[in-house]
């Protein structure tokens, strides 16, 4: 069938595994796993092609099963429908989105009763599960008019709790000039929204829906980023910052003035600041395998318990539950912070980064500055590749049976193997190889003092894995 959920759902090429009839197996496993007395369920669906599709025919199997379904009545961002479970106390929900994957791709999210990502317990269960038990749906106008399929609005109470977590008080006469790349993604509207009644000016750029993206990825890294980088290098654009959000807007990048990216864990390294600095907050702090070491001294300095788990939110969603946890992210662009709910939001966290600007009274140049003379220079940077199956596993064979005892010169202290292989050196510089969950690829990941020494960490780690 081709379902397989990763590590953050089932995504698939539409057409060739992402069919309507494997949509519909899909719903029936995730039916039987959840199938109880008074279940209900939030479904919402992105901007990708045909997602308002995949939806309806997952409700009339949900819906099929006996299960109350609450259907978005339009498009929404991922993280509206993880607060609606919150909000509302529901059995759970499903996000029909591939996320930032390639256009030709589509996706299925399940989202877990506590409003976070579902784990491998669940996902497991659901594969489980699939094809065991025949589909049973209802249809679509007939779920409608006997009250087992609801249309509902997620996006008003969503909006009243971000308005209220972020200080808009503060934000009232800040003058801040704000450029939001959309990507062509569903969160189109949503920051400026959050911020309207403050003094914040806003522009927006690739809006609209477009199930092509642009002919980008919608995902908030460099390569896709050519439009960002030309306005932010223009001074006569004179924008503080750009934020980036991907396709179903729960992942963030940034630009910044000059036109250099800032990746999600320089942001989360000054969000985490923010909150302790200027919110006063406390509580521990979650980052992926592959995030910024800056976020380890962030955390060392004000004596702040630090979690590093493998890449995939969901790690980070457990012990948002388990723990009381500050602020938790991974390199990608997913963060979650304290006294929301387990999940990522890349429109609160772009919205929370104007309000670090408007508070500290500085370009974001600046405040850069300032952390690099306290914590040293950090530059991250990664590249994927095309990688074919039968070198995955020789690969990963090699480098825990020979790993490299150098890189560029420098000596491996340590190797951390909880997820592909992180080697670090002396100097706490370090390269990661590592398989994708979601996509056929090796992902390579480096963090050095320079650019240049993290490019040619890369150019080890990609030389590496083609003399496979």
């Amino acid at each position: 069938m081709g379902i397989k959920f990763g590590t953050d759902g089932w995504r698939a090429i539409i057409s060739q595994d992402f069919t309507f009839e494997n949509v519909r197996i899909a719903s029936q496993a995730v039916a039987d796993h959840f199938k109880a007395k008074d279940v209900v369920f939030v479904v919402g669906y992105d901007w990708r092609f045909l997602s308002e599709k995949y939806a309806e025919l997952a409700a009339e199997v949900l819906a099929g099963n006996g299960i109350k379904v609450l259907l978005s009545d339009k498009a929404v961002p991922t993280p509206l429908v993880s607060f609606a479970i919150k909000n509302k106390k529901l059995s759970g929900g499903l996000m029909l989105t591939a996320s930032h994957n390639p256009p030709y791709y589509n996706g299925l999210k399940i989202k877990a009763p506590y409003a976070g990502t579902a784990d491998e317990g669940i996902t497991k269960s659901v594969e489980a599960l699939l094809a065991k038990n025949p589909v049973q749906s209802v249809e679509f106008k007939k779920g409608i008019e006997s009250g087992i399929i609801e249309l509902v609005d997620l996006k008003k109470d969503y909006m009243k709790f971000a308005r209220a977590y972020v200080d808009l008080k503060h934000l009232k006469n800040a003058k801040v000039n704000v450029l939001v790349d959309c990507m062509h993604g569903v969160g189109d509207g949503y920051i400026p929204e959050i911020l309207k009644g403050t003094k914040i000016k806003i522009t927006q750029i690739r809006t609209g829906r477009d199930p092509l993206f642009g002919g980008v990825n919608p995902e908030p890294i460099p390569k896709n980023l050519e439009l960002p980088f030309r306005i932010m290098k223009d001074n006569k654009a004179k924008y503080d910052i750009c934020i980036v959000n991907d396709g179903d807007a729960d992942r963030i990048g940034a630009v910044i003035p000059g036109g250099r990216f800032m990746g999600a864990g320089q942001i989360m390294a000054l969000l985490l600041l923010h909150f302790v600095e200027d919110r006063f907050w406390k509580g521990g702090v979650v980052k992926t395998v592959s995030n910024t070491t800056l976020i380890d001294l962030i955390a060392k300095k004000y004596n702040l318990k630090l979690y590093e788990t493998p890449v995939g939110f969901k790690y980070i969603c457990r012990l948002m539950l388990d723990e009381d946890i500050l602020i938790g992210g991974e390199e990608s662009g997913g963060i979650g912070v304290k006294d929301y709910m387990p999940e990522r939001d890349g429109m609160l966290l772009g919205a929370l980064l104007v309000e670090m600007i408007a508070h500290r009274k500085k370009g974001i140049l600046e405040i850069i500055k300032d952390v690099e003379k306290e914590y040293g220079v950090f530059r991250y940077q990664r590249i994927d590749m095309d990688y074919l199956d039968e070198k995955k596993k020789k690969l990963m064979e090699l480098l825990k049976t020979n790993p490299p005892k150098q890189v560029c010169g420098k000596v491996v202290k340590e190797i951390k193997s909880f997820d592909g292989y992180k080697f670090i050196m002396t100097d706490n510089s370090w390269l990661i190889l590592r398989l994708s969950g979601t996509e056929p690829i090796l992902r390579i990941y480096a963090e050095a003092s320079s650019e240049k020494i993290s490019k040619a960490y890369l150019d080890f780690g990609k030389n590496l894995a083609l003399s496979m």
